[in-house]
């Protein structure tokens, strides 16, 4: 530590510099999200299949523990968690900027290394607002539907679009999952990427991530309308849709992040 009481990594941390994105960046990034795909679309459809394949086991248990009506609260809050599958995606990314060649067992060896760093805590806290969202649609349900009769995924359908509970029920729903939903995207959108790419703390990523949303909030928060509606969409046909959709979002988030961040050089 310098007698100032400042250390490298602090100065590293001020160097970042959150700057403003456009929507032709969104549609940059996204281009580029679609040529990382067909780069190494084995690799990259690799990460899209567990991500498909942790939401059938999610789903199963559903099924198996008779909770037949959290499926639409889970299929609305389940896209949140794609970040974290994502990260993967983002060396990929990052190593075809770089020009660097690359291994299957090399990515996977940077995937498995962020556990010892900060993408523990980063995890939790998306996990922790993921479960907060799953209380919250059962507290709903049991308010407003506990008196009706349902036994299927067909009969919950039936209720909550022809009765005045199911809207209300709807309507309060989607409100708070649009509130939690806001937050987690504020919080990771940027985080996710930084965290892999920079070292720092899992509080200043999200705090630079919550500052790339507040300078582009219009463009920030329309491209995470799109996440969510692309991969909602994606999970309707078994999930079979996400293998391929969830990887190019996830390539095209590095690109975003990469112009939303930009690491400048500080005398140290």
């Amino acid at each position: 530590m310098s007698s100032s009481g400042i250390t490298p990594g602090m100065l590293r941390v001020r160097a970042l510099k959150v700057q403003k994105v456009s929507a032709q960046n969104v549609k940059d990034a996204l281009a580029a999200g679609f040529r990382d795909f067909f780069r190494n679309p084995m690799l990259s459809m690799f990460f899209g299949l567990v991500y498909a394949g942790f939401g059938l086991v999610f789903l199963a248990g559903l099924v198996v523990y008779d909770n037949l009506w959290m499926i639409i609260p889970a299929g609305v809050g389940f896209p949140l968690i794609a970040p974290f599958v994502a990260v993967g995606l983002y060396e990929m990314s990052h190593r075809y900027k770089t020009g660097e060649s690359f291994t299957w067992g090399e990515i996977f060896t940077v995937v498995l290394r962020q556990q010892k760093r900060e993408f523990g805590w980063m995890s939790f806290v998306v996990l922790f607002i993921f479960w907060n969202w799953i209380f919250v649609a059962h507290w709903l349900f049991a308010v407003f539907l506990q008196w009706h009769s349902i036994s299927s995924l067909t009969s919950f359908w039936t209720v909550i679009t022809t009765t005045t509970d199911g809207y209300v029920f709807l309507a309060v729903g989607t409100a708070v999952g649009a509130v939690l939903a806001t937050l987690l995207f504020s919080i990771t959108v940027i985080s996710m990427p930084l965290l892999l790419d920079k070292e720092v703390d899992f509080i200043t990523a999200m705090l630079k991530s919550i500052d790339a949303v507040q300078k582009s909030p219009l463009v920030m928060l329309g491209w995470g309308v799109v996440i969510a509606i692309l991969v909602f969409l994606a999970l309707l046909p078994a999930f079979i849709g996400i293998i391929f959709i969830l990887p190019i979002l996830g390539h095209a988030t590095w690109h975003l992040y990469d112009v939303a961040i930009k690491d400048e050089h500080v005398a140290q």
